[in-house]
């Protein structure tokens, strides 16, 4: 047998399957080496009694569902999560709002509307904690520029994030700000592709701004406002620093979501086991809402 018939022609692009293959396994390795390793550890520590007090007990399945069931007769815990849910739908409602308005005023080709949107993204480049930060000031009676805005015209206003019934909307406040950006972008670029045509024809029929708004502009951009608010509910399980920060789940437990909830019982009273469980329940939901929004976007290209 000669060497050209041991020899097999491999085709161009199997080999260049091959070669993006090899490129991409040492970044899969570092992936999988900081994303899968320590979800299972996480995992792993939900399904028992683990605590700092007891540190024997990470070895102990005897009953790897008691944390699990615990947390269905936690009201603090229920209590959280109702409050996680609140702060979702205030946020994305709030976020989406903002987004449409704006972008419907900003939407246009003239050079003086480009030069307006820019300062519109500053809010999502600046780091959460930053954010926090700059919420905590205007927040604070004694130094904030809107608390002494306030008291020159004539009235009073108490510190928002010590009152029960405004911390909440606090946080989603602070959160609107910074994330609004991203869904402005979205609709703005879903405008933009809009199509003048039935615009046109709409203005020649005699309907008015609202009529195409209602008939024509909404109807394009519902699946874009589909997507945005499933991301948006899928980001603000990542509230955090912004609680931790203003209001430190307070005052009581008014602000204190699941993920706030779940750090106070692994640092504050190191119950690890307890609040590895909480992390798993969110990092489940988390994950339904991303099936969510894989399979909406994958029926949306089926249909295009």
């Amino acid at each position: 047998m000669t060497a050209t018939a041991l020899y097999k022609p491999v085709s161009w692009e199997r080999a260049r399957n091959r070669a993006y293959a090899w490129g991409l396994l040492p970044a899969l390795a570092v992936l999988l080496l900081i994303t899968l390793v320590p979800s299972l550890a996480l995992i792993i520590s939900s399904l028992t009694p683990l605590s700092l007090v007891d540190p024997a007990a990470s070895f102990n399945f005897a009953d790897p569902l008691i944390n699990f069931r615990q947390l269905m007769h936690d009201e603090r815990f229920l209590n959280s999560a109702t409050t996680q849910l609140q702060l979702s739908f205030l946020t994305v409602a709030m976020q989406l709002g903002t987004g449409v308005s704006l972008a419907l005023l900003l939407n246009g080709a003239s050079r003086q509307l480009q030069y307006l949107r820019s300062p519109f993204l500053i809010p999502m480049l600046i780091p959460p904690v930053v954010v926090a930060l700059i919420w905590k000031i205007i927040y604070s009676p004694d130094i904030s520029p809107l608390h002494r805005l306030i008291e020159s015209a004539g009235f009073s206003l108490d510190a928002l994030t010590a009152n029960p019934h405004t911390a909440l909307w606090a946080i989603a406040v602070a959160d609107t700000w910074q994330w609004f950006p991203f869904t402005l972008l979205m609709i703005l670029a879903s405008l933009q592709m809009l199509p003048s045509e039935p615009l046109e024809a709409a203005r020649i029929d005699g309907a008015n701004r609202l009529q195409i708004l209602r008939y024509i502009v909404f109807p394009h951009i519902r699946p874009v406002l589909l997507v945005c608010g499933l991301f948006r509910l899928i980001d603000s399980f990542k509230a955090f620093p912004l609680i931790y920060i203003l209001t430190d789940g307070g005052p009581g437990n008014v602000t204190e979501v699941s993920n706030y909830y779940g750090f106070t019982q692994a640092f504050n009273f190191s119950y690890w086991g307890y609040g590895s469980a909480i992390a798993v329940l969110i990092l489940l939901g988390v994950f339904a809402l991303s099936l969510i929004v894989s399979r909406f976007g994958r029926s949306r290209h089926e249909q295009h």
